[in-house]
């Protein structure tokens, strides 16, 4: 459900993000656009990140339960091969059966038809018959002997005949009962099975969704680059068109002086040639005796006055641009809740004990309910986690899965276990009692439905190891 919230709340937070289009006519406009679009993109980022993490450990979860279905699977296969076995068994049993019941059934008819011969043939009256006609005592007692004889063997062969009988129908129920266990055991594996294979789809179709959202996250990535490259151009834009505003002003306003100046220089030349000295000059013929004065008059200044020249090139190109890229502090709340795993142990007692003592204790539980996955050795759990309870009991670390109980301690040989000691089978573990009997928790249905049981054939599937964790 968790998970459901924050797939809803990224997907809703990634529709919301619009991309913008650039439509600013400034420079600070357009940065404040390009600022907010490289904070989205952020955003975007770390919303991806926060995908991929998730999807990151939703596939090392699918491929933990692909491992646990692999190993159900083929601890299904495997007792499947054991019930064909037991079938096998049990057919070859009920033949020999039928011919035990048929042999012992022909040693009766048989013996009783010679005991009705002799007494046919006989009676009371045949001994007295044979006590006074034959005069040997000797003959007479071997007749009687051998008679007795027969009787006896008949006897003996019609008890033997019965026990191997009795002996072949406890064989039958016995494989009767190791195959109804096997059953009920496959039956428990196929369930698992078809969990694993649900759950797997579920976080299967999660992950599918997170590749959805992540693909969609990348594309809003792609336009908010985009976008950038966009704004980036636009900036550009604005500059070069500043730039070019600024040179033709320059241009103009040179020009302008340019044009001043050659009107001054205009106005200095004909004020010269207008103010050039043109006096009177007077030339008069005399004698050689007169005296003749000459005076010329000339006049002529010429003055050309040029105003200063202020040349201030006032140059308006400018502009200030005062980025203030402060964003909100993006604190990540992702707290969780502190997990308390409600897996309680036993307080151990001792701190160790003898396979007699985990034997005894562990009887204590039978008739409890199974629970697959459970942890409560009275309100209900599964093999391996009786197995684990009990240990932990008595202050013993041994692993909670059936698979890595095949590791715990040192491995003993099946002739070798001793009460206290874990047998292990394909997908299944239990603690032996001694006697060839063991204390699990099973699924088995007859029992009234599942439990804490003991089963008197630990052989009744094959055994896979035998580890001894006490001494």
């Amino acid at each position: 459900m968790k998970k459901k919230v924050l797939a809803m709340s990224l997907a809703v937070a990634l529709g919301c993000a619009q991309v913008m289009v650039v439509g600013a006519d400034t420079i600070d406009e357009v940065k404040q656009q390009k600022e907010q679009t490289s904070s989205q993109l952020a955003n975007t980022k770390a919303q991806i990140n926060a995908l991929e993490s998730k999807k990151s450990q939703l596939t090392g979860e699918i491929n933990d339960l692909d491992a646990k279905l692999v190993t159900t699977i083929a601890s299904v296969n495997e007792l499947k091969d054991s019930i064909a076995k037991k079938e096998a068994e049990i057919e070859e049993t009920k033949v020999k059966l039928e011919a035990a019941e048929k042999d012992r059934d022909q040693q009766y008819s048989d013996m009783k038809k010679r005991i009705q011969y002799l007494y046919e043939n006989g009676g009371n009256g045949a001994w007295a018959t044979t006590l006074l006609e034959n005069g040997n005592i000797s003959d007479m007692l071997g007749n009687v002997k051998q008679t007795q004889d027969l009787y006896d063997y008949d006897e003996k062969k019609l008890t033997e005949y019965a026990n191997v009988v009795q002996e072949v129908e406890d064989l039958g129920k016995k494989l009767d009962d190791d195959k109804t266990e096997l059953l009920d055991l496959k039956e428990g594996q196929e369930e698992e099975q078809k969990s694993l294979e649900n759950l797997l789809e579920q976080k299967r179709a999660s992950s599918s969704d997170y590749d959805n959202q992540i693909a969609s996250a990348n594309q809003k990535a792609s336009e908010y680059q985009n976008l950038i490259g966009q704004q980036n151009e636009k900036i550009q834009e604005l500059v070069e068109e500043q730039q070019r505003q600024a040179a033709a002003e320059e241009a103009a306003r040179k020009a302008a002086e340019d044009a001043a100046a050659q009107v001054s220089n205009n106005t200095e030349e004909t004020s010269s040639v207008s103010n050039a000295g043109s006096g009177s000059n007077t030339s008069t013929s005399a004698k050689p005796t007169a005296n003749t004065n000459s005076g010329s008059s000339n006049g002529g200044s010429a003055g050309t006055t040029k105003p200063a020249k202020n040349n201030n090139s006032s140059n308006g190109s400018g502009s200030s641009s005062n980025k203030n890229n402060s964003k909100p502090t993006n604190n990540s709340g992702n707290s969780k809740p502190a997990n308390n795993s409600g897996n309680s142990k036993p307080a151990p007692s001792t701190g160790s004990g003898s396979g007699s003592a985990i034997v005894s204790y562990a009887t204590q539980f039978i008739g409890n309910p199974y629970v697959w996955g459970g942890n409560s050795l009275t309100g209900g759990t599964d093999c391996s986690g009786f197995v684990h309870l009990v240990y932990a009991h008595f202050g013993y670390d041994v692993a909670r899965q059936s698979g890595a109980l095949q590791s715990a301690g040192r491995g003993v040989s099946y002739a070798e276990a001793q009460p206290g000691d874990i047998i292990c089978y394909s997908g299944h573990v239990a603690i032996y009692m001694g006697g060839g009997a063991i204390v699990h928790a099973s699924n088995s249905k007859p029992y009234p439905a599942g439990g804490i049981k003991i089963t008197s054939n630990a052989a009744y599937q094959p055994i896979v190891a035998v580890r001894r964790v006490i001494g």
